[in-house]
C-alpha cells in the first residue's frame, strides 16, 4: 500500500504509518517536520517523475510507502497522480484539513457557496476571471500566480483579498486582509497556502443544497421586459439566444460586450458564469448597464468609451466578444476584437450594407465565418380575442471562430 497523509494545517501525523514506512516522499518542509526512523529512505518532492519512479520500485517489491502532502491530498492534490500511476486500490488516503477549509475557518465563514480554482501550474487567467465573476472564491496559488499577480489583475474590481500563509504553523501562520493594490505591491514569499477573493458588495446567498457556485440560470434569452432599455434599443431575445449559443460563455471565461447598449448580452453572459466587460459610449447607457447588472445580481465591469479606441485600454484578451454596435466604425471594431479574441466574435447588425465589411473583417483576421438572417414573428393579440403575428425587425448575425479553437478547444 501507498499511504497518503495530509498534513500542514494542524493535524498530527499518525504514528503507525510513520513507524511502518520504508520510503517517505514529501515536500522539504513536510519531511523536516517529522522524525524519520533510522534506515528509512526519503525523497524530496520536486519533479514528480523521479519520485514516482522510486515509489514504483518499492511498490513492485511490496515495501510500504508513505507520501506526505498538504491538507487534503485528494483536493487538487497528489492523489490524482498516484491513482493514475498505481491504481486507487493501492492507496490508503488519510486526509487532513484542506487549506481552503482552514482559511475560511480562520475568518469564521462558510465555504459551501465558494468557488475553488487552482492556479498552481496553470495559466492564472481562469482564476482571475472566476474572481471577477463570483463573490466568494478560493484560489490555490503557485509560482507566477500568487497574491501579487492576482492583486494586479483585480486592482479595479473592488474585491478584498485574504492571503493565508503557513496555515497550521503556530509560529508562522498569517491571515491578512488586503486590497488588490496592496497585494500587488508586496513580495509574499513561498509560504502562501491559499488566497480568498471576496466581494463585500454581494452578501452571501441563502442556504442551498448544492455546494460550489450558484447553479446556472434555469433559462436565458430573457424577455426584453427583464431589462431597462431606451426606446426598444435592446438585442431582442431571439437574437440573444443564438448569440449566447455562439459565444458559449462559461465559468473562467472573459467576454466583452462592445456597444453594449442596455447590457442585455453582458448580463446574460454573467448569469452563465463568465466574467464580463461591457463597453458603451453613451453616459446614460453606462448607468443603464450597471442598473441591469445589479437587478440581476451579477458583476459587469462597464467601460465608458467608444470602440475601437476604448478596447486598447482593456488589458486582458477576451475568450469571446459580442459586437452590438459600431456604425461606420464597425469594420475597425470587428477587426480590433478579432485580433484579441481567443475563441469567437459574434456581430449583430440591422443594416444590410454593413454585412460584407463585417464578414471581411472576420475572415481577414483568419477566422472561419458563418451567419444567418434572423426573422421572427411574435404572437400579438387583436380585438375580438384573436391573435396575429407581429414581425420583428430582421437582424443579421455573423460569427467568426478562431481555427485552433475549432480543432482543439480553449483549455481552462
Amino acid at each position: 500500500m501507498i499511504t497518503v497523509v495530509g498534513t500542514g494545517t494542524g493535524a498530527p501525523l499518525p504514528e503507525d504509518v510513520l513507524a511502518d514506512a520504508e520510503l517517505v516522499v514529501g515536500g522539504r518542509r513536510h519531511l523536516e517536520a517529522v522524525r524519520l526512523p533510522d534506515g528509512v529512505e526519503r525523497v524530496v518532492l520536486g519533479a514528480l517523475a523521479p519520485a514516482l519512479d522510486t515509489i514504483e520500485e518499492y511498490v513492485a517489491k511490496e515495501r510500504p510507502v508513505l507520501v506526505l502532502a498538504s491538507g487534503d491530498p485528494g483536493f487538487f492534490g497528489i492523489v490524482r497522480v498516484l491513482a493514475e500511476r498505481f491504481g486507487s486500490e493501492r492507496l490508503d488516503v488519510r486526509p487532513g484539513v484542506s487549506s481552503v477549509a482552514a482559511a475560511f475557518a480562520r475568518l469564521g465563514l462558510t465555504w459551501d457557496d465558494a468557488v475553488v480554482v487552482s492556479a498552481h501550474g496553470r495559466d492564472p487567467r481562469t482564476a482571475v476571471n472566476v474572481c471577477r465573476a463570483h463573490p466568494k472564491v478560493a484560489v490555490l496559488t503557485g509560482p507566477g500566480a500568487g497574491p501579487a499577480e492576482l492583486g494586479a489583475a483585480l486592482r479595479h474590481t473592488g474585491r478584498v483579498l485574504v492571503v493565508a500563509s503557513a496555515l497550521g504553523d503556530p509560529e508562522r501562520e498569517r491571515v491578512e486582509r488586503v486590497t488588490p493594490a496592496e497585494a500587488a505591491a508586496r513580495d509574499w514569499g513561498t509560504a502562501v497556502s491559499v488566497v480568498l477573493c471576496l466581494d463585500p458588495a454581494r452578501a452571501p446567498g441563502a442556504v442551498r443544497a448544492v455546494a460550489g457556485p450558484v447553479p446556472g440560470p434555469g433559462g436565458w434569452a430573457l424577455d426584453e421586459a427583464e431589462f431597462a432599455h431606451r426606446d426598444s434599443m435592446i438585442t431582442k431575445f431571439e437574437v440573444r439566444a443564438l448569440a449566447l449559443a455562439r459565444l458559449g460563455p462559461r465559468l473562467g471565461d472573459l467576454v466583452w460586450d462592445v456597444g453594449a447598449g442596455s447590457g442585455s448580452v453582458a448580463v446574460e453572459c454573467a448569469r452563465l458564469g463568465a466574467a464580463v466587460v461591457a463597453v458603451e459610449k453613451a453616459p446614460d447607457g453606462v448607468e443603464r448597464i450597471r442598473a441591469n447588472a445589479a437587478a440581476h445580481g451579477v458583476d459587469v465591469h462597464v467601460v465608458h468609451g467608444s470602440a475601437p479606441d476604448a478596447l486598447a485600454e482593456l488589458a486582458d484578451d477576451p475568450d469571446a466578444v459580442f459586437v452590438g454596435g459600431g456604425g461606420r466604425e464597425l469594420p475597425a471594431v470587428v477587426t480590433a476584437c478579432a485580433r484579441r479574441a481567443r475563441r469567437t466574435v459574434v456581430v449583430a447588425m440591422a443594416a444590410l450594407d454593413r454585412v460584407p465589411a463585417a464578414r471581411e473583417a472576420l475572415t481577414g483576421a483568419g477566422f472561419s465565418c458563418d451567419g444567418v438572417l434572423l426573422q421572427s414573428s411574435r404572437l400579438a393579440p387583436l380585438p375580438g380575442d384573436v391573435t396575429r403575428l407581429a414581425a420583428t425587425n430582421p437582424v443579421f448575425l455573423l460569427w467568426g471562430v478562431r481555427p485552433q479553437a475549432c480543432s482543439e478547444g480553449v483549455a481552462q
